[in-house]
């Protein structure tokens, strides 16, 4: 039975959708000004892998992943570059798909702009007015009114008062409260707007989400995700529009990833101490880097460094090498390492758990290989690629993937093939010293070779 651990009451609960056999997944996406850092790339995998194990459950999922097309870093990145914002967010959403395809990362369900939904922010806002939750400001902003709503706080366990201490009203605001948040902000020069009631202008962020979710999913759905640092603010005042909006409880679960650290602190464009997806896919294959995110649970924090990158690297490795060599079959039936496999799924997505499960039966398929030859190993090799799936990893040909030079400064494949057709031909003629240099010459080049009877096989170490 599957068990999520909600950030609204801070504990794991048995999941129980709201509809039977369906679940509905709302996700905050990314804003579109820049490309992905590693922060996003775990984001992106943690979701994909929450909606691949709950369809392997049997559920009919809907996921729905938004986008941030209206921004102020996007306002001021187009500007700065003197292009139109739509130019410049078409051109980033376009390289976002380009990265989660590299990952390996399934499209979700629907995937709606800000842009694309302003009427239903507009309704939103207007519903807000009326039932006293909102106000229109001296300046022309809208604000959301946080005094009424006596939850607020709930989801991040911060109060009020507590709050409302540490904040200050900036010389150019009239909202009522230091806390109040911005719903719709007037239009100024140099920036895109929309008609509304209040004058031209365009959203501020929180609505935006609230609006997306609740028009394709409904005022109550499943489960809410993001990133830890959007549990507050932004999740707190989604939770407060939406249900001061529609009267109803909001999200049922909420997940929350952990920070990708880079020498313990949190990576973050704010501190320019990121590295965008493509820079870390230069140098490491887009599965290594799908398999470092995936072995820490996707509630902790984890420390990027090139060692992390060589383990996913060399656990790849080790399962591919538990593949290789074995016939196509149908995956044995349900077994006990499927067992394992889907408890630690079960237990809060607990991929490292997962991940251990597949080594256990990697280490049954190289025995039953190496003792009772291929075939008999065949059926649980296929069982072992069947759960690594579920995961989005070991989809790749074995040779495909111990044979890649991912950094593309190794020896290529023609030239090594061509040293072993070298090699065949010494051991043929007994020249064992010549035979035995070119295994060596190999081996220096980061290439380790492996008889099998009279066909040799070969690897990137």
């Amino acid at each position: 039975m599957l068990e999520i651990y909600n950030s609204l009451t801070n504990k794991k609960e048995t999941f129980k959708p709201i509809v039977e056999g369906k679940v509905n997944l709302y996700v905050c996406g990314m804003t579109v000004y820049d490309f992905c850092h590693l922060g996003h790339a775990r984001v992106l995998v943690a979701f994909d892998v929450v909606y691949r194990f709950l369809k392997a459950r049997g559920y009919d999922v809907t996921y729905v992943r938004n986008i941030t097309d209206i921004d102020d870093k996007i306002i001021a990145r187009a500007n700065e570059n003197g292009e139109e914002f739509l130019a410049l967010t078409e051109r980033f959403i376009d390289a976002m798909h380009e990265d989660e395809r590299a990952l390996g990362v399934l499209p979700p369900t629907k995937e709606p702009k800000a842009t694309e939904n302003i009427p239903e922010i507009i309704a939103m806002i207007e519903t807000l007015i009326e039932k006293g939750h909102a106000y229109v400001g001296e300046s022309g902003d809208v604000y959301y009114d946080v005094s009424s709503f006596p939850e607020y706080g709930k989801l991040s366990g911060r109060k009020v008062d507590d709050l409302r201490a540490g904040e200050r009203i900036a010389v150019d605001e009239s909202k009522k409260d230091p806390l109040d948040f911005v719903l719709w902000k007037p239009v100024k020069p140099d920036e895109p707007s929309w008609e509304s009631p209040w004058g031209d202008g365009r959203p501020g962020w929180h609505i935006e989400c609230s609006a997306m979710s609740t028009t394709i999913l409904g005022n109550n759905f499943d489960i809410h995700g993001g990133g830890h640092d959007l549990q507050f603010p932004h999740h707190e005042n989604e939770i407060a529009q939406s249900e001061a909006c529609t009267g109803e409880h909001f999200a049922n679960y909420w997940m929350h990833n952990g920070f990708i650290r880079i020498n313990d602190e949190k990576m973050s464009k704010s501190l320019n101490n990121f590295f965008t997806i493509r820079d870390v896919l230069e140098s490491y294959s887009p599965e290594a880097v799908r398999y470092f995110l995936l072995s820490s649970h996707y509630r902790s924090p984890l420390n990027y460094s090139t060692e992390s990158l060589d383990g996913a690297m060399a656990g790849l490795d080790r399962l591919y090498n538990a593949l290789r060599g074995l016939p196509e079959a149908e995956a044995d039936r349900w077994t006990e390492y499927e067992d394992k496999f889907y408890a630690a799924m079960d237990d809060d997505f607990n991929t490292p758990e997962a991940l251990a499960s597949l080594f256990d039966l990697a280490r049954v398929v190289n025995k039953l290989h190496n003792t009772k030859g291929p075939e008999a190993a065949a059926s649980l090799g296929a069982l072992l690629k069947k759960l690594a799936g579920l995961l989005g990893i070991l989809q790749l040909n074995p040779d495909e993937w111990l044979q890649q030079d991912a950094d593309g400064d190794g020896m290529d494949a023609a030239s090594i093939e061509a040293k072993i057709q070298e090699r065949i031909q010494a051991k043929a003629d007994k020249d064992w010293a010549k035979a035995d240099g070119i295994r060596d010459e190999l081996k220096a080049a980061g290439i380790t070779l492996e008889d099998k009877g009279a066909d040799t096989i070969w690897r990137r170490d």
